[in-house]
């Protein structure tokens, strides 16, 4: 008589006491049912508008209460999101510029940053009519609007670096607290390169910040308090992690076929 090991009879249970069957595998245990949502996790996708008008439907008192407290400590942090929006554009200089509009603005700390981490500046070096300089500039622009609390700046490169070559062309150099924290030099030289591979390095250098703004917001409010929307780079979260530390100085992504190791002086 054949055997089937996978029965559940006593006759089974009595082979695998002797070993001429192998244990039972172990029943997975049954999944324990999610938890009851939150007060936050309920209101989480409406916007202060909508968090009004939900009050106004409550089925009591002390639920409107909680839901207008909510939406009070939205609007707080919206209020100290758009505050730390200071830039959101691309903005050009000249080399007698860059002391005060790179190396000392990245010293600025923000209003209530306790932590005194100053402010992330890109300098953007490019040339036009280099392809690969022209769609990073479209990049630059687009990183500029999504992350108002950084601030980008652009030069023409042989305006800021005397002589500079077209093959280092374009060139990123990121800095905070007054220090160059990474330099990207021949971006996409080696082969075409995406917005989202330039963000996630602007981001790992620090010079990015996470998106904080809660979900849900994205539509305007009837206080007059305007929303953006859900930011696309939130995505990235599980991916990269935003970073302070400092990396070796004069760190460089050279140009394939691009031998030289002279360093610049960015000091200016």
């Amino acid at each position: 008589m054949a055997v089937n090991p996978n029965e559940d009879t006593e006759f089974n249970d009595a082979l695998r006491k002797y070993g001429v069957l192998p244990p039972r595998e172990p029943t997975p245990p049954t999944p324990s049912p999610p938890g009851s949502p939150t007060m936050d996790d309920l209101l989480n996708d409406f916007t202060p508008s909508e968090l009004r008008e939900v009050s106004e439907d409550a089925p009591n008192d002390e639920t409107e209460r909680m839901i207008l407290a909510y939406r009070r400590k939205r609007l707080a942090e919206q209020r100290k999101a758009d505050k730390r929006a200071r830039f959101g554009q691309v903005y050009p200089i000249g080399r007698e510029d860059y002391t005060r509009e790179v190396t000392e603005a990245s010293l600025v700390n923000e209003e209530d940053d306790d932590e005194e981490t100053g402010t992330g500046v890109v300098c953007f070096l490019y040339k036009d009519g280099i392809p690969r300089s022209d769609r990073t500039f479209e990049h630059i622009r687009t990183l500029a609007a999504r992350y108002p609390r950084t601030k980008f700046v652009s030069i023409v490169g042989d305006k800021c670096i005397p002589n500079l070559q077209d093959s280092r062309i374009p060139m990123l150099i990121v800095y905070k607290k007054g220090e160059i924290r990474n330099q990207i030099i021949a971006w996409a030289a080696d082969k075409e390169r995406h917005l989202e591979e330039l963000e996630a390095i602007l981001m790992v250098t620090g010079a990015l910040h996470l998106p904080e703004r809660p979900k849900g917001q994205g539509k305007g409010d009837e206080d007059g308090e305007s929303e953006e929307d859900d930011d696309p780079s939130s995505r990235m979260r599980s991916a990269v992690t935003s970073t302070n530390r400092k990396p070796q100085k004069n760190i460089r992504s050279q140009a394939k076929g691009d031998e030289s190791d002279s360093d610049f002086d960015f000091d200016l």
